[in-house]
């Protein structure tokens, strides 16, 4: 097992990464100071349930714990206030009082939606995240917690840290091939913001990472989660270096909101978006052609069977309209994170909307 603290002071916790730790959790709960007389309410959705549902719940009780669930359909559409009411309602019926704790079990939508709950219910209890995919090796980590609206990726939100992260590896081998591809886009994300070596590692092992072989897809976790970790330990509300952590989102919760969270999964339009950052950096002036760091993007992401072209049915001016909502935006401006090389990146306020426009013109050429 690999352990990493997220040093928020008293508010610091850690994140556990290995096989069979779903086998673990009433001692992880308990060693995270979680008493079996607190109620356990899980949130998780109904691809997740059937697979490891049972499992958890009998584990639990076997710890000690009472434990209530709830199961929600599969999909970003559950990230609403709609399913928000929906999960407070069960909550409620199950007798969780402010001393409860809620465990989301699933991928990245589980926890924003079940972490958002617990930030909210009765002003805010206590929750672990147990993710199950290899996207929410990112979303898990660092207390960022919402639900969208119609005009906006996760407008609707809190910062909201879990009392722990329990990454099981094993539960990665349920998942489609496209879930394993799109949950690469953010694992190649935090190598293209902070570290060059990461990134060449990620290119020279993506045949073991793709299989899920171990001790690679550890490996990978650990490093992701090591540098979220250390962003969110310097800045927790993103009021500085966090949002480095944004690369390729403003395009693409745009792409996502625009195909009405269903068209595009995650990982695919985040992919598309880191694209465009690099070719906006190109356009800006900020990297040269010469450099290769779209050429070098693209390549890696390719590896990852990650899409890299903008589909033709994406409207422009509908990009931008919903890159407007994006939450770095200030005084009216687009802000976006780009790269300045492999591994660095920066903030770049007052883009210009017709560098954008260029931008994801050039999107569309790409083969």
């Amino acid at each position: 097992m690999k352990e990493l603290i997220v040093d928020l002071g008293e508010r610091s916790y850690p994140i556990l990464i290995g096989k069979g730790l779903l086998a673990q959790l009433p001692e992880r709960l308990e060693s995270r100071g979680i008493k079996q007389g607190q109620k356990l309410f899980i949130v998780t959705d109904e691809h997740v349930a059937p697979l490891y549902l049972d499992s958890v719940l009998d584990s639990l009780k076997r710890g000690g714990y009472t434990c209530g669930y709830h199961i929600v359909p599969a999909g970003e559409k559950v990230k609403s206030l709609s399913y928000l009411e929906e999960i407070t309602g069960k909550a409620l019926e199950a007798g969780l009082d402010r001393n409860a704790v809620f465990l989301a079990l699933g991928g990245g939508v589980i926890g924003d939606l079940t972490g958002f709950c617990a930030a909210t219910y009765m002003r805010g209890v206590s929750f672990v995240q147990i993710p199950t995919t290899l996207l929410a090796h990112d979303s898990s980590v660092g207390g960022k917690v919402a639900v969208n609206h119609s005009l906006g990726k996760n407008i609707i939100g809190a910062f909201h840290q879990p009392s722990l992260v329990l990454y099981d590896t094993e539960t990665l081998i349920t998942l489609p091939k496209r879930e394993i591809y799109a949950g690469f886009a953010e694992v190649v994300k935090h190598g293209l913001i902070w570290s060059e070596t990461f990134t060449a590692w990620l290119s020279q092992h993506s045949d073991q990472l793709l299989a899920l072989e171990s001790p690679f897809i550890e490996e990978a976790i650990y490093q992701g989660c090591s540098i979220k970790a250390e962003v969110v330990s310097k800045d927790e509300t993103e009021q500085g270096v966090r949002a480095i952590l944004n690369l390729g989102h403003t395009f693409g919760h745009a792409l996502e909101a625009i195909a009405e969270y269903g068209g595009l999964i995650h990982g695919e339009a985040i992919s598309i978006g880191m694209v465009a950052a690099a070719f906006l950096a190109e356009e800006i002036g900020l990297i040269k052609p010469e450099d290769r760091i779209a050429e070098q993007t693209i390549t890696l992401l390719k590896k990852y069977h990650l899409p890299v072209r903008l589909p033709d049915s994406f409207d422009n001016d509908e990009i931008l309209a919903y890159m407007r909502h994006d939450k770095k935006g200030k005084d009216g401006k687009l802000v976006l994170v780009l790269p300045n090389a492999i591994g660095s990146v920066q903030m770049i306020k007052s883009v210009d909307e017709q560098d954008v426009l260029k931008v994801l013109n050039k999107c569309r050429e790409v083969e």
